[in-house]
């Protein structure tokens, strides 16, 4: 894993952890900061990274790129788009 790609996991990580704090959070927080770290990280990415990786990113899709960063992808189930 490149070193882009271990900053893109941890952002991921940080995300859901955001999320998840939302059900105990009085307030919610601002997601946005998180959106545009994980988006610039992806911009960073060479075009040879993965072909599944970059989809998920560019479809926004961050718990799938997030298994295939941990090594997880076969749990990821097809999408609308019928990419695996």
């Amino acid at each position: 894993m490149t070193a882009t790609e271990q900053n893109l996991l941890a952002a991921l990580l940080d995300l859901e952890d955001a999320v998840a704090r939302i059900r105990t959070a009085g307030a919610k927080p601002d997601l946005q900061p998180y959106f545009e770290r994980i988006d610039k990280l992806t911009g960073q990415l060479s075009p040879r990274t993965n072909p599944s990786l970059l989809h998920y990113l560019h479809k926004k899709s961050y718990e799938k790129a997030r298994l295939h960063l941990q090594g997880h992808d076969a749990e990821n189930q097809p999408g609308n788009c019928r990419h695996f």
